[in-house]
């Protein structure tokens, strides 16, 4: 009776609160006052840039990089050489990392951040008309993701993607050809949209990691972007690349190395975030890959000319991306062993410990880093700019367009070739003001080398080729289309691929397994030896 006494108390005494509010209190009742209302867009665009330098917060920020950038894509395009076991080098399938990290990486962290972006920015959304600047980078930003990730994997999910909230968990995976029809709209519509009355504009100023809010140089950016794409799809759809070659010369693509896209990394305040994971990677004493990713005989050889002993026909990038051969211990990092270029070799590609011994130590163990040159370390401090993207792309590819006929671009193929060249020398002064080609050195060079109609797409591939060093899964991406570089694949013991290069990353078996739309619409079959619609296979 005395429980019952109290229960009818207390419920007469919650009666007469609730009578005592309004609608308006209970609804403030009903808020959590720790809880942030409003998520200030700008901060997820400051994190989506980090996403294209493989940095999030879900993860190391060497993550991606130092798997598929590094691990694979670097041995693949014959950079870099290594005598472990790997899937980029030796063709291995049990090496699963390298294949499924950017997979993972991208749908997990790097995608979110601008699929918020463009849902709260859309119509309906609750930032409706606001932040115009931000959106349309953000269109760009997604775009470049997606096109590495279909350029990677083929059939990638992307109408469906990201929409969880949705109540999509198992999304379907799209057809290449439809995936960039889509991409190469957005640049278009994005790159027209931008405005410089936004009344947002300070907020994506101070948000902008990559060209500090100047939207110029973001106009650029797209364009670059889309004549890349457009020239991608250059063998299989002829009428898509002509329409928006056209279209991003017309619209205008990065013209010197002050248009180029790098993502300012700092030391602090994240290790995992903030800094440059491919430094991380490969900076000796942190991810320790320095000493067995060793520049590459395919590529020493290629950047000391046809007079291997004289270094006056030499690249010079050689002195760029190496010093040559060093000694790394505690104590004296980067002593140079071998000072002259002339003496240089490169890591054969395919090799490994027991034959390096056998050819190059008469049997007796070989230190790899002391016989063949290391990557520069000026190129591997932690607080190191993170390369995106830049004019010498442009201008080679407005070389190929002009050599094949493919839409409008003006200027002559040796114009835009000799162009290139020089902007591709010459912009490595962000990873250290040492790292400077005069213009003397690129008239020499030129003249040494000219640029030759009867081998015009090999030389401009080749060059390609050299301009995406530390890009390597870009470099990949740009060889399987042209085939160039002419690159000799290994056939190592116990490959996956028949000694065959590597064409296709493969999907993560937790996603193959999980998700029925992956036998379904993904490209198949999912291996390493399975072209992408653009490279010649299925749509």
């Amino acid at each position: 009776m005395k429980h019952l006494i109290k229960l009818i108390l207390s419920t007469l005494l919650l009666v007469v609160m609730i009578a005592g509010c309004d609608t308006e209190d209970l609804h403030d009742m009903n808020i959590n006052p720790n809880a942030v209302q409003v998520i200030d867009m700008n901060y997820f665009f400051t994190a989506a840039q980090l996403g294209l330098a493989s940095n999030g917060s879900s993860g190391d920020n060497r993550y991606t990089d130092w798997r598929t950038n590094i691990n694979f894509a670097s041995l693949a395009i014959q950079h870099t050489a290594s005598s472990g076991a790997n899937a980029g080098e030796k063709y291995f399938d049990n090496d699963m990392e390298p294949l499924n990290a950017p997979f993972q990486f991208y749908y997990r962290d790097a995608l979110r951040r601008t699929t918020e972006i463009l849902k709260q920015t859309s119509e309906g959304g609750s930032m409706e008309g606001r932040l115009v600047n931000t959106r349309q980078a953000a269109r760009i930003v997604a775009v470049f993701d997606y096109h590495r990730l279909t350029d990677w994997y083929g059939s990638v999910p992307y109408t469906e993607a990201n929409k969880g909230l949705e109540g999509i968990f198992q999304p379907k995976y799209d057809k290449q050809k439809l995936i960039y029809t889509d991409l190469l709209k957005e640049l278009d519509e994005a790159c027209v949209a931008f405005n410089g009355s936004d009344v947002d504009y300070a907020g994506f100023k101070k948000a902008d990691l990559i060209f500090g809010g100047d939207i110029a140089k973001w106009k650029k950016f797209g364009y670059s972007l889309m004549l890349r794409l457009a020239m991608r799809v250059s063998n299989v759809d002829a009428a898509m690349a002509a329409t928006y070659v056209t279209k991003a010369v017309a619209g205008g693509t990065m013209a010197s190395n002050d248009d180029n896209a790098w993502i300012k990394m700092s030391l602090t305040p994240s290790e995992s975030t903030n800094q440059n994971g491919i430094s991380r990677a490969l900076y000796p004493g942190d991810g320790g890959d320095w000493a067995n990713r060793l520049l590459s005989k395919k590529l020493v050889d290629q950047l000391k000319g046809t007079n291997a002993a004289s270094a006056a026909d030499d690249d010079p990038r050689l002195t760029i991306f190496t010093q040559g051969p060093i000694k790394w211990t505690a104590s004296d990092l980067g002593v140079v062993l071998e000072a002259d270029p002339t003496k240089w070799i490169g890591q054969p590609t395919g090799y490994d410990g027991s034959m390096l011994n056998t050819e190059y130590g008469g049997g007796s163990p070989v230190t790899p880093y002391e016989k063949f040159p290391a990557i520069n370390t000026k190129m591997l401090q932690d607080d190191e700019p993170y390369m995106l993207m830049f004019a010498a792309e442009s201008e080679l590819l407005k070389a190929e367009a002009v050599v094949r006929g493919i839409g409008t671009v003006g200027g002559t193929a040796q114009s835009h070739y000799d162009a290139g060249v020089k902007l591709a020398m010459q912009m490595y002064t962000p990873y250290d003001a040492s790292l400077v080609v005069s213009d003397a050195a690129v008239t020499t060079y030129l003249t040494n080398y000219p640029f030759a109609a009867g081998t015009a797409l090999e030389q401009i591939g080749t060059q390609m080729w050299l301009s995406k060093f530390m890009m390597w899964w870009e470099a990949w991406s740009d060889w399987r289309r042209t085939g160039f570089p002419v690159l000799t694949a290994t056939n190592y013991p116990g490959n996956a691929t028949g000694g065959t290069i590597p064409v296709k990353l493969v999907i993560p078996a937790a996603e193959a397994a999980g998700n029925p739309n992956y036998a379904a619409t993904s490209t198949q079959p999912d291996k390493m030896t399975t072209k992408v619609w653009w490279d010649g296979g299925a749509e």
